[in-house]
C-alpha cells in the first residue's frame, strides 16, 4: 500500500491511495497442463496447442516477475492472464484429486500483512489474486495521473472507477470461491474486496468534488458532491472497523480514512453553510458550522500516523468554519435573534454521488478467445447436454403452467365482463377491438358525408359521358349532312357510299352506350335512396369518439343501504390484486429464463470426482424456490378469482348489469348493422365509379374512330369533287369538238385528262362556301393510318366505295386492336352487367379527357348488374 500526491502543486487534500499487488512464487504450468492433454486426449492434440501452451507459460512468467514500470502494460498483461484462467478452468481439472492435475500449487501472499500467505491446488485463487491486482495496478493508474488539472482529476476519476469495477467483481464472483481453500488470506475475502470497492469509489468521487470545485459550481452542489464523498470513506471506514479486517491493517490507514471521512462531512457542512448563509438562514448555517468543527475535533483525536498533508488541510478547514460560524454567531446575535437548532436534531445533508463501479463483464469476457478451443472434455460434455435437457424441462413446466394461469384469468374475466363494466361505471367505454377498428376506417374515409361526396363524383362522371355522346353523334351527324347535300348537288356523279351505310355499326354502339348510361343512371338513383334511407342508421358512425354512442351504465336510483361505493371499491382493489399476480408471473418466468442463462455448471463438471446425479440433483434444486413461488401464485389466482366472482355478483345485482348488457349489445348490433350497409353502399358506389371510368375511356375512344371517320370521308369528298370537275371539263370540251355526245364506233372510250391549267380554272360548279374546310390538304398523314388515303379512280374502273353485300362494314376501321372492330361488343370487356361496366385492359385506350381517381379497390357485389 502506498500514499502519494500527485504533484507538489496539488491541494492538500489531494492525498490519496495506491495498493500494491498481491506476489506470488514460481509454478510451472505448461508441462502438466500439456501432460494433461497428451494423456486426456492424444500426443497430436498436445503438439496442435503447444503456442497455447506457451501462451500461458509466458504470462504467468511476466506475472511472476518484478511489475512493470508501465502500469498500463500491466494491466494489459493481467487481464489477458484472467482470460487464459477462465479458458483453463473449464477444460483442466485443477486439484488435488489423482485423476486431475494435482502438481499444481497457486502460492500468493497478502498484499497488507505479506507473512500470510495462501497455498492451495485450485484455479479459484489464483483467479482472484488477478482480479486483486488488477484493481491494485488500476489505483496506481489513478495516482499516477497530476491531479493539478482538470484533465489529470478526470482520469484519475476513471481510474478509481475501473479499480473500483476489479474489486466489486472479485467480491462478486471470485472471493467465495478463493475463501472455501484450507489456506486463504483475508485480502481475498468478500469483506476486503468489498472495502476496497468503497475506498476507490471515495477517490474517484473526491476527484469529481474537486473539477466541481475548479469549475465554480455552487456551494449547493458542492455540498453534495462532498457529502457523498465523505459517505463512500465512512462505508470503507465502518470495514475496517469491523472483522476480519479490524486488525488486519496499519493504523496509518485507518487514521487516513477516518480524517478522510471526518474532512469532506465538514466541507460539506462548510459548503451547505455558504448556501445558508445567502439565503439568510443564520440559525441553521450555524448549526451545520458547528457540526463541522465537532467532527473535525473528533477525528483529530486518531489522527496519529495520518500524513501532514490531510493534517494541514484539516486545520485550514476548521479556521475557516470557526471564521463563518464566529460571523454568523454575531450577526444573529445582532440582527435575527433566532433559536439555534441543535445539530443531531438537523436533517442530513443530501449527497449526490457522481460515480459508479464500471461494468469488467465485457473486459474480462474470454468468450471470444480461441486459447483451447478444440479441448472439450466427452464427458462433460454429454453430462452438461443432459443437465441442459433437465433445467429445460423445468422451465418448460414452469412456463406452461404460468400461460395457464394467464389464460385461465383472461376467460374467467371475460365471463364475468370485467374489468368493462367498471370502465363502464366510471364512463370509459371500450367497443370490441375489431368494431373499433371497423368504425375507425369508415370514419377515416369520411363516413356519410365521404358517401355523399362521392355519389357528387358519380353524377360528375354521368354527365361527363353525356356531353361526350352528345359530341360523338353530332360529328357523324354533320358528316352525314355534308354528303346529302354534295349528293342532291351532283346527283348519279356523286358515286360514293352513303353516310348512313357507314356509319350503323358507329351509331349502334353509340345508342348501347346511351342505354347503358341511362341504366347506370337508374342504378345511381337507387344508391342515392339507399343513403337517404338509411341516413339515421349511418348517423351513428359520426360519433367521435364512437364510445360516445354507448349506453351508460347508472348507479342505482335509489339503494337501502348505500354500499354502492364500497362494492364497487372491493371489486376494484381484487382486480388490482389480481392484476399484480400476473406481474409476478410474468418477473418469475424472466427470473426462470435468467436463471437458466447464468446457470454455467461445466467448471464444476470438470472438476467433480462423485456422481453426476448428485451434482445435477444438487444443482437443479436452484430452482424450486422459483417453482414454489409458481405454485404460491397460482393458488392465489385461484382464490382471488372465486373472491371475485362473488363481488361481482354482487356488483351485477345493485346495478342492474344484465339490463346494462343487453343495452349494450343491441348498440353494438347498431354499430354493426350500419359499418354493414356503409360498406354496402361503399362498395356499390366504387362500382359505379369503376363503370364510368371504363365507359367514358370507351367513348373517348369510339368518338376517336368517328373522328378518323369523318376525316377520311372529307379527303375522299374533295378526291371526288375535284374527278367529278374534271369530268364535267371534258365533256364541255368533247362538246365543241363533236357534234354527237358520243365519239364514233370502234373507238375506244377515253376520258380526256384536265391540264394542270384546266385545274386552275375556276369551277363550273363550286362548292358552297361552308365546305372550304373540308378541301383543304393535309400537311401531313393522318394519324393511326399505316397507308395514304385511297385515290379515287375515274369511272368506268370499278369504284373503290363499292359495298359487296356479303362482306363486313365497308368503312375501314383505324389501325387500333382487334378488339375495337366495329362489329365486335361496344368496347373490351363488355359483358352485359347492370352497368356494364368493362373490365378495361392497360394501354387499350387513351386516356379519357375527365379522370377521376379511383382509390378504392371496388368490390364485385353485382349492385349494378342486372
Amino acid at each position: 500500500m502506498a500514499a502519494a500526491s500527485s504533484s507538489a502543486s496539488a491541494a492538500a487534500t489531494n492525498i490519496m491511495l495506491a495498493i500494491y499487488e498481491k506476489k506470488t512464487n514460481s509454478i510451472d504450468l505448461y508441462r502438466p497442463l500439456r501432460q494433461y492433454i497428451s494423456f486426456t486426449y492424444s500426443e497430436r492434440e498436445a503438439v496442435n496447442l503447444e503456442d497455447d501452451l506457451s501462451t500461458v507459460k509466458t504470462l504467468r512468467s511476466d506475472i511472476e516477475r518484478i511489475p512493470d514500470p508501465s502500469p498500463t502494460i500491466r494491466r494489459d498483461l493481467l487481464i489477458s492472464y484472467f482470460k487464459s484462467l477462465c479458458l483453463i478452468e473449464t477444460r483442466f481439472p485443477i486439484s488435488p484429486d489423482k485423476d486431475h492435475i494435482n502438481t499444481i500449487q497457486f502460492t500468493w501472499f497478502d498484499a497488507f500483512k505479506q507473512k500470510q500467505k495462501a497455498v492451495q491446488q485450485n484455479i479459484h485463487l489464483e483467479k482472484a489474486a488477478i482480479l486483486f491486482n488488477l484493481g491494485a495496478v488500476y489505483s496506481q493508474i489513478g495516482l499516477s495521473y497530476d491531479r493539478a488539472t482538470v484533465d489529470g482529476r478526470r482520469q484519475a476519476s476513471h481510474a478509481f472507477i475501473a479499480a473500483t469495477g476489479a474489486f466489486a467483481f472479485l467480491r462478486d464472483n471470485a472471493s467465495t470461491k478463493a475463501s472455501l481453500g484450507n489456506s486463504t488470506t483475508v485480502d481475498l475475502s468478500v469483506e476486503c474486496a468489498g472495502m476496497l470497492e468503497r475506498l476507490m469509489l471515495a477517490q474517484a468521487q473526491e476527484c469529481v468534488f474537486e473539477n466541481t470545485i475548479a469549475k465554480g459550481s455552487t456551494p449547493g452542489v458542492c455540498a453534495k458532491i462532498s457529502r457523498q464523498v465523505g459517505l463512500y470513506y465512512e462505508e470503507a471506514l465502518a470495514a475496517l472497523n469491523a472483522a476480519p479486517l479490524k486488525d488486519h491493517f496499519e493504523k496509518a490507514w485507518i487514521a487516513h480514512v477516518q480524517l478522510k471521512a471526518a474532512l469532506f462531512y465538514a466541507e460539506a457542512c462548510y459548503r451547505y453553510g455558504l448556501e445558508l448563509h445567502e439565503k439568510e438562514e443564520i440559525a441553521e448555517e450555524i448549526a451545520r458550522l458547528r457540526s463541522g468543527v465537532s467532527a473535525l475535533a473528533e477525528a483529530k483525536k486518531s489522527s496519529k500516523g495520518a500524513a501532514a498533508q490531510l493534517l494541514d488541510a484539516i486545520s485550514k478547514l476548521e479556521v475557516n468554519l470557526n471564521r463563518n460560524l464566529e460571523r454568523a454567531v454575531k450577526e444573529n446575535e445582532r440582527v435575527y435573534l433566532t433559536r439555534v437548532p441543535s445539530p443531531s436534531s438537523l436533517p442530513p445533508i443530501h449527497a449526490f454521488s457522481m460515480v459508479k463501479p464500471m461494468q469488467m463483464n465485457e473486459i474480462l469476457d474470454a468468450s471470444k478467445e480461441k486459447m483451447f478451443a478444440s479441448l472439450v472434455p466427452d464427458s462433460s460434455a454429454k453430462a452438461l447436454s443432459r443437465y441442459t435437457e433437465m433445467v429445460d424441462d423445468v422451465i418448460r413446466t414452469q412456463a406452461e403452467k404460468l400461460q395457464q394461469g394467464s389464460e385461465l384469468t383472461r376467460v374467467r374475466l371475460k365471463e364475468m365482463d370485467l374489468p368493462d363494466s367498471i370502465l363502464a361505471l366510471e364512463g370509459n367505454f371500450n367497443l370490441p377491438e375489431d368494431l373499433k377498428n371497423e368504425v375507425e376506417k369508415v370514419q377515416a374515409s369520411g363516413g356519410q358525408a365521404g358517401l355523399e361526396a362521392e355519389l357528387q363524383q358519380l353524377r360528375d362522371l354521368r354527365r361527363v359521358n353525356q356531353e361526350l355522346l352528345v359530341q360523338t353523334e353530332e360529328l357523324l351527324q354533320k358528316e352525314a349532312a355534308e354528303d346529302a347535300q354534295f349528293r342532291s348537288q351532283f346527283g348519279t356523279r356523286w358515286t360514293r357510299p352513303q353516310s348512313n351505310t357507314l356509319t350503323k355499326t358507329l351509331l349502334e354502339r353509340l345508342n348501347k352506350f346511351a342505354a347503358n348510361l341511362k341504366q347506370a343512371g337508374e342504378s345511381d338513383l337507387r344508391i342515392e335512396r339507399s343513403l337517404r334511407e338509411h341516413s339515421t342508421l349511418l348517423s351513428i358512425l359520426d360519433c367521435r369518439p364512437i364510445e360516445a354512442a354507448l349506453p351508460s351504465l347508472s348507479r342505482p336510483i335509489m339503494s337501502l343501504d348505500a354500499n354502492e361505493d364500497a362494492i364497487v371499491g372491493a371489486l376494484k382493489q381484487s382486480l388490482r390484486q389480481l392484476e399484480t399476480l400476473g406481474a409476478q408471473r410474468a418477473g418469475l418466468e424472466d427470473m426462470l429464463k435468467e436463471m437458466k442463462r447464468k446457470d454455467d455448471i461445466l467448471p464444476k463438471l470438470m472438476t467433480s470426482t462423485g456422481s453426476y446425479e448428485e451434482l445435477f440433483r444438487k444443482e437443479i434444486a436452484k430452482y424450486d424456490h422459483i417453482c414454489e413461488e409458481i405454485a404460491q401464485n397460482i393458488e392465489a389466482q385461484e382464490q382471488l378469482l372465486i373472491q371475485i366472482q362473488a363481488q361481482n355478483e354482487e356488483f351485477a345485482v345493485i346495478f342492474n348489469l344484465e339490463d346494462y348488457k343487453a343495452s349494450r349489445e343491441r348498440c353494438y348490433k347498431q354499430i354493426q348493422a350500419a359499418v354493414a350497409k356503409w360498406k354496402e353502399i361503399k362498395e356499390n358506389i366504387n362500382e359505379g365509379l369503376k363503370f364510368y371510368v371504363t365507359l367514358q375511356d370507351a367513348i373517348t375512344n369510339i368518338k376517336q374512330q368517328c373522328s378518323d371517320f369523318v376525316m377520311t370521308r372529307n379527303i375522299q369528298c374533295r378526291e371526288m369533287m375535284e374527278d367529278v370537275q374534271r369530268q364535267m371539263a371534258g365533256f364541255s370540251f368533247q362538246d365543241r369538238k363533236n357534234t354527237g355526245p358520243y365519239p364514233p364506233v370502234g373507238q375506244p372510250h377515253q376520258t380526256p385528262r384536265s391540264s394542270p391549267q384546266q385545274q386552275t380554272e375556276p369551277q363550273s360548279a363550286p362548292l358552297p362556301s361552308s365546305q372550304t374546310p373540308y378541301y383543304r390538304p393535309p400537311e401531313q398523314p393522318i394519324p393511326g393510318y399505316g397507308h395514304p388515303p385511297p385515290h379515287y379512280s375515274p369511272p368506268p374502273q370499278p369504284s373503290p366505295y363499292h359495298v359487296p353485300p356479303s362482306t363486313a362494314a365497308p368503312y375501314p376501321p383505324p389501325q387500333a386492336p382487334v378488339s375495337h372492330e366495329y362489329g365486335q361488343p361496344a368496347y373490351p370487356g363488355w359483358r352485359g352487367p347492370y352497368y356494364n361496366a368493362p373490365s378495361q385492359q392497360p394501354g387499350s385506350f387513351p386516356r379519357a379527357p375527365y379522370t377521376i381517381p379511383n382509390p378504392y379497390h371496388p368490390h364485385q357485389s353485382g349492385y349494378y348488374k342486372q
